[in-house]
């Protein structure tokens, strides 16, 4: 997400705004071959996509899911239904993925599988709503889990002081685990005999039976803990995903008879004129019909270096007005808007699933049966052999135990998801799990300059004057021209003057031109301050400069002659030839592309060591060489 928005050859070319709408920061999760599917339960990692165009893709939330392994098993049913070329369940998200060309007839028949397997699963369409997603995506475990963990843990405590504790080892187990083994009977009873609810019944039931009453509640009590812990961990990650790159607008002013009115975002529609307040972000996908300013687009591309905009220009939802006031003429809604975009991209990152994922998942199928065949094997071969049953059935009992499918299902998508959530937490967008498994391939890294390698922060670098005037008088003019002026090269020059404690002239007139810098009138005298397409556009000769320094170029002229220029650059973050070196020392060939000066872009990565530079680049052009 880290592209470059803008030029930085010259003062004021910040003003170019990628052409595309973006979806190519979300189209892997789209590829796939060009056959007709009959091999995609081997083609683990490649996302899906249907090459029949009548089918659609539809997402529907499985509330109350609360078992990994039965979400397998729903996921392997739906699949087999006529008319579903693919189907996936993500358990992290609760969110299931088909594809066919009839959702709605299908609906009844998913609802009618993931009930029979899990009796208070509800399949519902996922809304594209800011309502729907949040509850989504902010279930909470009852109180009556945790609760009934708390009694289970006295009445553990209680078996350990009391010697008989035969009652309180059925109440405790009433308690902790009715609904568990009530699940395991309705589960027998439609043929389901091997999951996790079977594996703690007979493990309960059986250390009941050979009296070792603590272990019978120890095993509910334990398994309850640890399923509850399970569902935090999947929730925190859930939570940190979205907290980090949830930006849509729950609320909009749309301008409506002159009046000012707040509506949902999700009632904007095409059309509509929203008024965009300094400091807001942009709520939806749009054009500017009024008003000039600087949009920070760092929270949707990592850069840090302001865009200007003006009537005509796009903006992209998620970037912040930094300055002057917008009216926006909305071009998408919430949901196709570049918010919603993210968001889709990242809640959906999970459907992508690993090759070790859909290989777990598989052998989950297998792993149960085989668990219970070893341990009734365990249980009877030893002690025809030896006659101690009670020592052998407890062993086998502690096998069935250990051997829970639940927590081996869960296991791999819950650390890929975990790690998703951990890097929302530092910046870093992770598509999914696929993103994170392909790592452990990668032999080169290609990076952005601005903003990544450097700070984006500006300084004053050099000053280079014509006999005309001095190079504290250049500097003098060009501060007195940007002195109000809120782009990062204004600023900086503005504050290499103040250190020198200069003060400013204030300008008889001033016009900004976006794009080209600054015309001013100081003193009867008229001043252009800006970058080569000014100096070009009043056809002041810009005499061969020495390339001494690198950055970006100030140009300066009084009364139509050149005066001379000032060097602005960007400054390397400290950590950054660390990170380089590090990079390098694991074997990875390290590249950069950027839409800089060659010799500024040399530079930097000489400084830092980086391998490999690709300059003066615009953003389709830095997509082409990646």
């Amino acid at each position: 997400m880290n592209n470059i928005l803008h030029n930085h050859k010259h003062h004021h070319e910040y003003d170019a705004f990628c052409s595309c709408d973006h979806q190519h920061h979300h189209r892997e999760h789209e590829q796939s071959c060009s056959c007709n599917h009959q091999h995609h339960h081997q083609e683990y990692d490649k996302p899906f996509i249907s090459t029949n165009k009548k089918e659609t893709k539809t997402v529907y939330v499985l509330e109350n899911l609360e078992c990994a392994n039965c979400a397998s098993k729903m996921e392997s049913r739906i699949q087999q239904l006529p008319g579903v070329s693919y189907a996936s369940i993500t358990f992290t998200t609760k969110q299931l993925h088909v594809y066919t060309e009839h959702p709605d007839l299908l609906l009844p028949q998913i609802q009618e599988i993931c009930a029979s397997i899990e009796s208070e699963v509800v399949v519902h369409p996922l809304e594209n709503t800011i309502k729907s997603r949040k509850q989504d995506s902010s279930t909470n475990k009852k109180p009556i889990d945790f609760i009934s963990i708390c009694v289970g843990i006295v009445l553990f405590i209680l078996g350990i002081i009391l010697s008989n504790y035969s009652w309180g080892a059925i109440l405790s187990i009433i308690i902790l685990g009715g609904k568990i083994v009530w699940s395991a009977i309705k589960n027998i009873a439609k043929g389901q005999i091997f999951d996790e609810n079977f594996l703690m019944s007979i493990a309960t039931l059986g250390a009941f039976i050979i009296q070792e009453y603590h272990e019978a509640v120890g095993v509910m009590l334990f398994y309850r803990i640890g399923e509850y812990f399970e569902h935090k961990a999947v929730e925190k990650s859930r939570s940190q995903i979205m907290n980090a790159v949830d930006m849509r607008p729950e609320i909009v002013n749309r301008i409506h008879g002159g009046q000012v009115e707040v509506i949902p975002a999700a009632d904007a529609q095409v059309g509509d004129l929203l008024l965009i307040r300094p400091g807001d972000r942009i709520p939806l996908d749009g054009v500017i019909a009024e008003g000039t300013s600087r949009l920070d687009t760092s929270p949707i591309t990592g850069e840090p270096v302001p865009v200007s905009i003006q009537p005509g220009s796009e903006a992209i939802s998620g970037c912040v007005n930094t300055s002057g006031q917008l009216i926006l003429r909305v071009e998408k809604p919430l949901q196709d808007s570049m918010v919603s975009r993210i968001l889709d991209s990242v809640e959906n990152a999970a459907a992508s699933k690993p090759k070790i994922d859909r290989f777990i998942t598989r052998f989950a199928r297998i792993y149960t049966p085989v668990v219970v065949s070893i341990a009734l094997a365990t249980a009877i071969l030893p002690s025809l052999v030896t006659g101690n049953w009670n020592y052998w059935v407890y062993t086998a009992l502690t096998f069935l135990v250990m051997s829970c499918p639940c927590a081996l299902v869960l296991s791999v998508p819950l650390a890929f998801f975990t790690g998703i959530g951990a890097g929302s937490k530092r910046g870093i967008l992770f598509k999914g799990g696929l993103s994170i498994e392909a790592l452990g391939n990668i032999k080169s890294i290609v990076m952005d300059k601005t903003g990544t390698i450097t700070h984006g922060n500006f300084k004053l670098q050099k000053i280079v004057s014509t006999s005309i005037f001095s190079e504290d008088e250049l500097l003098k003019l060009c501060a007195s021209c940007e002195q109000h002026s809120t782009h990062p090269i204004g600023i900086s020059i503005v504050s290499a003057a103040k250190e020198k404690n200069m003060v400013f002239i204030i300008p008889d007139q001033l016009e900004e031109i976006a794009g080209h810098g600054i015309i001013a009138s100081i003193s009867g005298n008229k001043i252009l301050c800006g970058n080569q397409k000014l100096m070009e556009h009043h056809h002041i000769t810009i005499p061969e400069l020495e390339e001494t320094a690198h950055g970006t170029e100030v140009y300066v002229a009084v009364n139509h002659e050149f005066a001379g220029y000032l060097v602005i650059s960007d400054t390397i973050k400290s950590d950054a030839k660390a990170a380089i070196d590090r990079l390098k020392s694991m074997g990875l060939y390290t590249v950069m592309l950027t839409g800089d000066s060659q010799d500024s872009a040399v530079s930097v990565a000489k400084e830092t060591g980086i391998q490999e530079v690709h300059a003066k680049l615009l953003p389709q052009n830095k997509l082409e060489i990646l």
